[in-house]
């Protein structure tokens, strides 16, 4: 069939269309050697276990995580006097004394208690087969579409096979080994743990059982258990000393249970023997063929919503990173879109309902002691982490990260009240698996007290995207919280009598040249939170039918807020101040907020904002860390510049680390595995980039449904299925020769649903009618935001965008609209 597609690379589609089943079996990553290392090594998971496989043919290592092994216990990161300084840096930041300021926050406000517990891996399950270090025919993959990897070769005349998965309905890893001749499976099976750890053998298991560390003077609380048995069909399994040996098996089958105490952040009574136990028995007794069917359709209810087809070329004939290595310079059309379904084959596998949210490295880490602890950062990093997930189908999978901002809720009441005597809630740029809200690490990046502000945001997403009322009611009060705190806090600084945030930072970059001075008061990030948070929580009081005196106060104290401002470079300001320099390359864009992921920047309704936003994110230049790079695709996409947004994928797809020649080593980028290279790894840039080619394909924040806003010209024909857009529309588009060819609305709610087309996709407007006035439907209100103040300096030239034509169709609930052009 691999002909087939070599034939496509003119008329792709056609092949496509008729030959579906055999292009979806090359959404995987494949390899004709062993991992070397971590970075090589392919990633499973089922929300709550995770793994990463190895596949070396003598020595198999299978690395363990479960989401809920950190170090410590619960815990408060808050102490009497975190909060003494704000009042003297409030007055040092409006006398303008920032450097002052800094040495005092320095100082002053640098964490008396920890900085956040450590996110811990469980240890390695090994497979040592004897004889097999030197094989032919080596093969290994990650079948995206199954979420199952395998590993093949062929030793002495005989064709061995592992296969290897992390079940969804049965909450175990499992792993089964076969050979084509009788008797050839012989190997032990052991399993070792980096942390304070025993073993011993119990009705038929191999049991580790572990204590999690101490850090930062907090004791270790988490008990964990992983549990071993296996199953063979022939031949001879038996447990000795700490060894699952198996002796001239046809067939056998590992299974992998891990459990913890952990109930909730402050609660650790669950018996991680009885749970890891009922696991593992469950999923003994069951068929493998049945565990294997349950497993993938289980995963594929969720990854079969959206395919996304741009074509397919020989490229699919090397492997995955020959792949990566080569994009920049070769034409590979397929690997963008395996790029976008392996974010959301890792977003399916890290987050489903009932589990923790995904952390800075997904539920996939090796180290003790990781990198930024793999906690969760949120002064962009959690928030990226879910950026597909409405968009590309997975609303369901967001609901780890409402149960968090619940938690948070409550945590960060205690942190309001002692540290800046406000009601309501906070939490500043990081937070972990014991919900701590208080500043982490230095003052420089966390005295920033708007991260819960930002995850807040997407509970108003989540309802765009549902219209769930239930839901909004649910989340309300969290809302209301997070609009509390600010009412209690804002400042009135001096000079325009704006009322802004103060102390904080623009996350992570600072203003003065060649020191690490970052605080101030009234950054334009902060300004635009303020500005969405107190916006939403009104819209939701008034869709409740509640509150309205609250919400008339919002709406008064939003009109108090800093407007954005243009600076003398032409530039969108990321301070109060004029202070941005033109040659900052810093990885944060964080006063590009109001463009992505909010709606507060638009080529229509704020054109000035538009084009000093476009003229910062030039300034910041395009090379960075592998996250801040997809970050940039969603923005370049929100410009509508396709092309300059492939360009960033292209960055994003360089090959980092690996056995072939010359490969970078440094630097952003991704790694043979496809996980991206911040380096070192995190998991949000592959998000990020995901949400980008959804927002390359479809854009919903701006009034109407935008086809193809930013389509490049490398992709003139292809097909995008399955993708939402706010209002609950499910959207599907196909084009042709750089022309829009089909497109089929599905209406899940019902209501207005105005397109955006630009012209020259248009060969007909296939009798749609044309739009008038604005939207009737309230899911697409453009938000009025003030008239930014602009530097008599500035010299503003409004960007080109393609003219484009807008339709309106009347829709019900649950019906399709199929449109031919």
């Amino acid at each position: 069939m691999r002909k087939l597609y070599f034939l496509a690379l003119t008329s792709f589609l056609a092949v496509a269309n008729a030959n579906a089943q055999q292009h979806d079996k090359t959404l995987k990553l494949w390899y004709d050697a062993p991992s070397r290392n971590w970075n090589e090594a392919l990633p499973i998971g089922n929300g709550r276990l995770g793994a990463m496989v190895f596949g070396n043919p003598d020595r198999e290592k299978i690395q363990l995580n479960e989401e809920t092994v950190w170090s410590g216990g619960p815990n408060t990161n808050i102490t009497a006097e975190s909060g003494a300084a704000i009042p003297k840096l409030r007055q040092l930041i409006f006398e303008e004394k920032f450097l002052e300021a800094q040495a005092l926050a320095d100082v002053d406000m640098f964490p008396k208690k920890n900085s956040g517990m450590i996110y811990q891996p469980v240890g390695d399950l090994l497979i040592n087969f004897p004889g097999h270090a030197q094989v032919e025919k080596y093969y290994r993959d990650l079948n995206i579409e199954k979420a199952v990897t395998t590993v093949s070769y062929r030793l002495n005349g005989v064709n061995y096979k592992r296969e290897t998965f992390a079940s969804f309905p049965d909450q175990v890893i499992i792993v089964r080994l076969t050979a084509d001749k009788p008797n050839k499976i012989t190997f032990n099976a052991s399993l070792t743990s980096p942390q304070n750890s025993a073993q011993k053998i119990e009705n038929g298991k191999l049991i580790l059982t572990g204590l999690t560390a101490d850090h930062e003077g907090e004791k270790g609380q988490i008990k964990f258990e992983t549990q071993v048995k296996t199953k063979v069909k022939g031949g001879k399994a038996e447990l000795t000393g700490s060894l699952w040996k198996v002796t001239n098996a046809n067939e056998a089958i590992i299974y992998i249970s891990m459990a913890t105490n952990f109930v909730k952040y402050n609660d650790i009574s669950g018996n991680q023997h009885v749970k890891a136990s009922n696991y593992l028995d469950k999923a003994f007794v069951k068929n493998y063929d049945d565990a294997l069917k349950q497993h993938i359709a289980f995963y594929q209810q969720y990854f079969n919503r959206v395919k996304f087809d741009v074509g397919v070329n020989a490229s699919v004939n090397k492997p995955t990173d020959r792949r990566i290595y080569e994009f920049a310079k070769s034409f590979d059309p397929h690997l963008a879109a395996l790029y976008f379904q392996f974010g959301r084959y890792l977003l399916i596998c890290s987050s489903q309902p009932g589990n923790q949210p995904p952390t800075l490295q997904g539920i996939w880490n090796d180290r003790m002691d990781a990198p930024w602890d793999s906690k969760y950062t949120i002064n962009i990093n959690t928030e990226m982490n879910y950026w597909p997930a409405e968009v590309t189908n997975l609303s369901e999978l967001h609901q780890p990260l409402f149960n968090m901002l619940e938690d948070l809720a409550v945590t960060g009441q205690a942190t309001a009240q002692s540290m800046y005597g406000a009601k309501g809630w906070v939490t500043h740029h990081n937070t972990d698996l014991w919900r701590i809200t208080g500043p982490v690490d230095r003052p420089y990046a966390g005295l920033w007290p708007m991260g819960g502000n930002w995850l807040s945001q997407h509970l108003w997403d989540h309802y765009q995207f549902t219209g769930n009322k239930d839901f909004l009611k649910k989340y309300y009060p969290v809302l209301k919280g997070a609009s509390d705190f600010y009412l209690d806090i804002l400042q009135e600084e001096p000079k325009h009598k704006w009322l802004v945030v103060s102390p904080s930072n623009s996350p992570e970059n600072t203003y003065v040249e060649g020191k690490r001075v970052s605080i101030a008061a009234g950054t334009t990030m902060d300004n635009q939170l303020l500005f969405d948070l107190f916006s939403k929580t009104a819209k939701a009081a008034e869709i409740l039918g509640i509150d309205k005196d609250y919400s008339t106060l919002l709406k008064q104290k939003i009109n108090r807020l800093a407007p954005m401002q243009i600076g003398k470079y032409s530039q969108l300001q990321e301070w109060m101040y004029d202070w941005d320099r033109p040659d900052d390359k810093h990885r944060h864009v964080s006063h590009l907020y109001g463009l992505y992921p909010s709606n507060q920047i638009s080529p229509y309704s704020t054109p000035e904002l538009f084009d000093a936003a476009r003229t910062s994110l030039i300034y910041r230049g395009d090379p960075a860390t592998g996250w801040s790079m997809g970050w940039k695709v969603n923005l370049w996409a929100r410009f509508l510049d396709g092309n300059h947004a492939y360009k960033l994928i292209t960055d994003q797809l360089k090959l980092v680390g690996g056995s072939i020649d010359s490969v970078n080593v440094k630097g952003g980028g991704t790694y043979p595995n496809m996980f991206d290279a911040h380096p070192p790894f995190q998991i949000d840039g592959n998000f990020g980039c995901t949400a980008g080619i959804a927002e390359m394909i479809l854009q919903s924040h701006d009034g109407a449904i935008h086809i193809l806003p930013a389509l490049p010209d490398i992709w003139p024909t292809g097909k995008m299925t399955g993708l939402v857009a706010r209002g609950g529309f499910v959207v599907d588009v196909v084009w042709e020769k750089s022309k829009l060819k089909e497109l089929k609305v599905t209406s899940r709610l019902g209501g207005n649903c105005r397109l955006r087309i630009n012209e020259d996709l248009l060969a007909s407007t296939a009798n749609l009618k044309a739009a008038s006035g604005s939207n009737a439907n309230a899911f697409y209100e453009v938000p009025t935001v003030k008239k930014p103040i602009i530097s008599p300096e500035a010299k503003l030239k409004p960007v080109g965008i393609k003219a484009s034509k807008e339709f309106d169709l009347s829709t019900e609930a649950g019906k399709e609209y199929v449109f031919k052009f």
